[in-house]
């Protein structure tokens, strides 16, 4: 125990000497800090880290028009019209994700400031891509996982990831599920002095910038116009923030951002008795809202992460939508991409048929499949933990129970989450660590960005929370 806790007790030291920042100085009132100067302090612009992902191999992706499933979708479509689907393939990076442009940038800058190896705590495709990336630039690279249950049952995808890290060099640390993730993760920067190339940090998000920028610059030059939207499947929320950032920057402000995640609801993501209920590690509700309600929950001290800011709309799928559209996906279109990336796209077949024949929705990225990625692994591994795999209503399917594939395609459906909700949850959170302490107008001013509110409605959440 007292080795924990010393650990434990040093985390705010250890955190910062990996990340090679000095987050205190965009500390500027009781709750806020400088976000877009921490953006701005990262030392590369877009067109900087453009090029450092171009030699890397990482980028310039193609833009891919889904002819048959927007023909599909128009089809069902109650008015007989469905903006065209367009999908981002990132499958087409190093390592097989759009997590190479968070990568890129982290290994990059790792070497330049003179760290001798790399390190992350991640069950998914990030890992991979750090250990791709840390291979390209000659550097250590340790990921660190929880691919396990108490009874050393491993989840299939995350040990197929494991494998791609450890194709690429990386020393992998596989844990069972709790706890001990985070600690082992410190003790394990403290000890070998390495850079933390989190998922969180300024230099992983702006990885992410180019990607969004990169779908405007392609819908423009194809098509003439901005995308109506881009459906970005919502995890930990850098996915979102970056992606937003970069159409930004591309002078795209009218198009919408939409996060999509896999409902989990009822399925607890630190549990060991959930941990192989689930046939989804990733772009999950398990992570998508609490991040969302809580960004700074993350392993570095300020998490670049910020998905209230940019997030329009937030909408929610079933496991065995996604599971669905991974095959319709193969079967009309000829991709087979892995079923995590495919969770924009439920979304998005769905979402498409809200808008005109003319606008354009993209599917921001795809990722890789095989081994235990593939979706047939996934459906006999949730089989074989007593999940009925079955054809009808998905919204009828129940998570850790049941997975139901539709029975048609106008059986796919969208879950709106009320974005209200969450910005009050957030907001609760906010009061919860003001311990009594009365906020500054710079807190007020930060408290907006967040949110997009105003300060008499923000005025008014905190109230009703006991501020």
């Amino acid at each position: 125990m007292s080795r924990y806790k010393n650990v434990m007790d040093k985390r705010q030291e250890i955190l910062l000497k990996s990340a090679g920042v000095d987050y205190s100085k965009y500390e500027e009132g009781i709750v806020s800090f400088n976000y877009e100067k921490m953006m701005k302090d990262i030392g590369y612009g877009l067109n900087e880290v453009r090029e450092i992902q171009k030699k890397a191999g990482v980028g310039n992706t193609p833009l891919i028009e889904l002819k048959n499933i927007t023909e599909l979708a128009r089809k069902i479509s109650k008015t007989g019209k469905a903006a065209r689907i367009l999908v981002k393939d990132e499958s087409c990076n190093p390592s097989g994700s759009f997590k190479d442009r968070r990568a890129a940038l982290s290994v990059y800058d790792a070497k330049i400031k003179g760290y001798k190896g790399v390190a992350s705590a991640t069950s998914g495709n990030y890992g991979a891509a750090v250990a791709s990336q840390a291979a390209m630039q000659g550097v250590k690279c340790i990921i660190v996982q929880e691919c396990f249950d108490s009874k050393e049952i491993g989840q299939p995808e995350i040990l197929e990831k494991g494998r791609k890290c450890e194709c690429y060099g990386a020393e992998v640390i596989k844990l069972t599920v709790g706890p001990e993730l985070f600690f082992t993760f410190l003790e394990l920067l403290e000890e070998t002095g390495y850079y933390n190339a989190s998922l969180y940090s300024m230099y992983g998000i702006a990885g992410i910038e180019t990607l969004g920028y990169e779908i405007a610059e392609q819908c423009r030059e194809y098509y003439g116009k901005d995308p109506r939207a881009v459906v970005v499947t919502h995890a930990g929320g850098g996915n979102v923030t970056g992606t937003a950032r970069g159409l930004i920057k591309a002078g795209s402000f009218e198009t919408d951002v939409i996060g999509a995640s896999v409902d989990l609801t009822g399925l607890h993501m630190a549990s060991d008795k959930d941990f192989n209920k689930k046939s989804f590690t990733t772009g999950h509700t398990g992570f998508g809202v609490p991040f969302i309600i809580n960004p700074d929950r993350s392993d570095v001290p300020r998490s670049a992460a910020r998905p209230l800011r940019y997030l329009d709309r937030y909408v929610t799928v079933s496991q065995g939508e996604v599971f669905y559209m991974t095959e319709l996906l193969a079967q009309l279109e000829g991709l087979e991409r892995g079923p995590a990336g495919n969770t924009s796209l439920a979304a998005a077949f769905v979402l498409s048929q809200e808008y005109e024949d003319e606008d354009i929705i993209v599917v921001q990225e795809t990722e890789y499949t095989g081994a235990g990625k593939h979706l047939m692994p996934q459906l006999t591994f949730a089989k074989n933990n007593n999940i009925k795999i079955q054809i009808g209503n998905p919204e009828e399917e129940i998570p850790g129970e049941s997975i139901i594939l539709p029975s048609h395609p106008s059986k796919c459906r969208i879950k709106e989450i009320n974005m209200l909700d969450l910005k009050a949850s957030y907001l609760k959170n906010i009061v919860l660590k003001l311990r009594g302490r009365k906020l500054m107008s710079e807190d007020l001013k930060y408290l907006c960005d967040e949110t997009k509110l105003v300060e008499d409605e923000i005025i008014r959440i905190l109230i009703e929370y006991g501020y």
